[in-house]
């Protein structure tokens, strides 16, 4: 895929000239699409003035102030966000300072959750006058644009088992899908039947959603790249601060979604992606609301965001407790065919997503939990606790104690990310957060003037 707009802006900056930014502009344009050479070269051309016409700096001090990015010096890959390890993590937090506003939400960003969730005082009396809208929105897998099916399917199962981890009933699905300029129609339609395939499965229905263009007309190429957003209903929330010192985690057996299928297609192991095609997780999620035992549950979560790794450090930190897992019991609830898989391509399996279900409850409340899931045909077992110990994770195996800590990056599953690394060095580190937290301090300066500006010219319109 090529962002031709991306790529003129780039050139000009470096004071190519503008002759040789055409030039390579129509390469491009004939990479990628069969038009006479005449075509291409207006084409360019008309990329260029644009990206000229909108690179002039404003005149107007708010205009210039809006157009303006407060930039970093640091980028995506650099920092390795949206790679689930200690990275991402530390950017979603400072995502989350932007994000704040006066109207606190009772499960906001902030809270590093699976999900976010507003009060709604119905006056219907089954909920006692109150219950909870649960909100989610998953992006598809980066790396399964050139498969559209599976990206639908692993999407949306995601996207409805942060629903279900809060303890709300999934009621509506909507679709968010953009697609390069050369991507073919039928991408569209196949990566619909991948989500239509877990809203049939699932019995929740998709109920609104856009396709658009990557770039419109300045990004060319075949990629697609988009997501799911879900809505549930609640009467009771299930949130992380919420797990107690002394409460046991159990865990259900799991074989990955997006991440694992990624894996297996890349590694040229494509049979394995049949494992991850289950509805296993919603099926237990379903059976603890039919059962009626999310009133003996303190918490609930995916292992997904960097595995367990990632996972159990963002729990810790948010409930501030300590947790000690017993690998032998995790390790036997990887699906058999992943775990042989993810051994062979030299990936730690504690540092991926395996769509497991943890669960945090009360010691007295785990037999009648895991014989519910098992009455439904899913494996589950305890594999661990929780302490006092703020913050430390702890991984009993068979040669000793180690702290479970997650990476800089989650665990290299494709053979590009092992040659990217999971780690960078400390310095490197330091400085990147440094500039980072700059630029989060002037964008929410940034907007602060805006909204203020905002309302001054309200005032004197009304005045």
């Amino acid at each position: 895929m090529a962002d031709l707009e991306g790529l003129a802006r780039k050139l000009l900056k470096k004071n190519i000239s503008r002759e040789n930014i055409l030039s390579t502009l129509i390469k491009e344009y004939l990479f990628y699409k069969n038009i006479p050479n005449e075509t291409a070269k207006n084409l360019a051309d008309a990329v260029l003035r644009e990206v000229e016409n909108s690179s002039k700096t404003a005149n107007d001090p708010i205009v210039k102030d809006i157009l303006k990015i407060p930039n970093s010096g640091v980028t995506m890959g650099e920092q390795g966000v949206g790679c689930r390890g200690w990275g991402d993590f530390f950017v979603h937090k400072l995502i989350a300072d932007v994000a704040k506003t006066s109207n606190d939400p009772i499960l906001s960003p902030q809270s590093l959750d699976d999900a976010g969730a507003v009060v709604y005082h119905a006056k219907k009396e089954e909920y006692n006058g109150k219950m909870f809208i649960v909100t989610k929105s998953e992006g598809m897998h980066s790396r399964l644009s050139d498969f559209p099916f599976i990206a639908g399917f692993h999407v949306t199962r995601a996207a409805l088992r942060d629903l279900y981890v809060k303890g709300a009933q999934p009621i509506s699905i909507m679709v968010d899908l953009h697609l390069a300029d050369d991507a073919d129609i039928g991408k569209l339609f196949d990566f619909m039947g991948g989500v239509s395939a877990v809203a049939e499965l699932s019995g929740v229905p998709i109920t609104a959603g856009s396709t658009l263009r990557i770039g419109g007309d300045l990004v060319i190429g075949t990629r697609i790249t988009g997501g799911i957003a879900a809505v549930g209903l609640a009467e009771k929330l299930l949130v992380r601060r919420n797990i107690q010192s002394g409460d046991v985690v159990l865990m259900s057996e799991g074989a990955g979604g997006g991440t694992i299928a990624t894996t297996a297609i890349y590694s040229g192991m494509h049979d394995v992606l049949k494992e991850t095609l289950n509805i296993k997780f919603l099926i237990a999620c379903e059976a603890l609301i039919n059962n009626n035992l999310l009133k003996d549950i303190h918490c609930c979560c995916d292992v997904t965001n960097g595995g367990l790794r990632g996972d159990l450090h963002e729990i810790a930190y948010e409930a501030k407790v300590g947790i000690r897992v017993i690998e032998k019991k995790v390790q036997k609830l990887v699906n058999d065919k992943v775990f042989q898989m993810l051994n062979k391509v030299n990936v730690d399996y504690l540092g991926v997503s395996l769509d497991a279900l943890l669960i945090f409850c009360p010691s007295d409340k785990a037999d009648r939990i895991c014989s519910t899931i098992r009455d439904v045909g899913i494996e589950i077992e305890e594999i661990g606790s929780v302490n006092n110990q703020d913050g430390k994770i702890v991984l009993e195996s068979a040669t000793g104690e180690e702290k479970l800590i997650p990476k800089f990056r989650e665990s290299a599953y494709t053979k590009i990310k092992q040659v990217v690394g999971e780690e960078i060095d400390e310095t490197t580190r330091k400085r990147f957060e440094e500039k980072i937290e700059d630029s989060v301090a002037n964008a929410i300066k940034k907007r602060e003037r805006i909204i203020n500006w905002i309302k001054k010219r309200a005032d004197k319109f009304e005045n």
